[in-house]
């Protein structure tokens, strides 16, 4: 109780032990990014198998291998990663991005991710405040980081993580009061017609593609990362996101393309754009909203 009253009595405080708190969460995020792929690529090679030879006993698992087991290890010489080799950043400095028994050099995204998955989280500290609406905040942020990463990294935005964060937005909405003056918790109705909008207008836009040219223009994954962010921030986000990751994404990528010199043909996640442009609307949306709306006299 004392713990709560401080949270609830000092932004300073919170904020702050939010910021740690989400320091903490990137360094599991780091786990969830490199593993979930991996186990996903495990289960397909194990139907496949038994897709192959159904008449034939059982095909073995496998080792354990899941968002806990094995231990970490360095991929190099396999020493486990100790407590205190895994402190989020500090240990990366300290042990100057090597590994304390090879030295073989860790990815520097390491530290990135759990930095900035702190950053983000003491923001949304600041924006909302102690309360519910700062938890379900802090949750779509902890798994837009996640998505978009495993986006990059696969361009796979899993089930696993994309229909648990509709319902999660679902939930939000239905158990938690409506903010009318913040993006969320909206109102149960917003978030359900949020969530069908957005996957139904990606929806419609790939086979309306794929019907005028004949190939695919973007994966499922975004259909149902789409319907994520309107459960939890509404239908009226939908659009805003929607044409702000499309900005954004035709910038990116005319870049990356011109820079890699390669051809139109080259698939680029659309994911983290979706991701980073839900954030912003998370944060700011209504502020947007409001004052692009207000440049002709009206109010949403």
């Amino acid at each position: 109780m004392v713990l709560l009253d401080a949270l609830s009595g000092s932004p300073t405080f919170f904020i702050s032990a939010v910021l740690v708190l989400g320091l903490l969460v990137g360094s599991f995020l780091n786990v969830v990014i490199y593993r979930v792929p991996v186990m996903l690529e495990r289960e397909w090679r194990l139907q496949c198998a038994q897709l192959a030879n159904p008449d034939a006993a059982a095909v073995p698992p496998g080792p354990r291998f899941n968002l806990v087991v094995p231990r970490s290890a360095c991929p190099k010489c396999q020493a486990p990663i100790s407590a205190v080799q895994n402190i989020p950043v500090i240990s990366y400095l300290f042990l100057r991005g090597r590994c304390a028994k090879c030295r073989t050099p860790i990815s520097v995204r390491y530290p990135l991710i759990e930095a900035l998955t702190g950053v983000l989280s003491a923001l949304v500290a600041w924006k909302f405040g102690y309360g519910p609406a700062a938890l379900a905040a802090l949750v779509l942020t902890w798994f837009l980081i996640a998505l978009t990463f495993i986006d990059v990294d696969t361009q796979l935005l899993p089930d696993s993580m994309t229909l648990p964060l509709v319902w999660l937005g679902v939930a939000s909405s239905a158990f938690l009061q409506t903010n009318p003056h913040g993006s969320l918790p909206v109102t149960l109705h917003d978030s359900i017609v949020g969530a069908m909008a957005g996957y139904l207008s990606l929806w419609s836009i790939y086979h309306l593609f794929k019907l005028l040219t004949g190939k695919e223009g973007m994966g499922y994954g975004d259909f149902k990362l789409l319907g994520a962010i309107g459960a939890f921030l509404g239908w009226r986000m939908l659009l805003p996101t929607v044409l702000g990751a499309a900005a954004v994404g035709a910038v990116v990528g005319t870049v990356i393309l011109t820079l890699k010199r390669k051809g139109r043909g080259v698939p680029i996640a659309f994911g983290p754009f979706l991701a980073a442009s839900g954030w912003i609307m998370l944060m700011w949306g209504t502020d947007l909203l409001e004052g692009y709306l207000g440049l002709f006299g009206l109010h949403s």
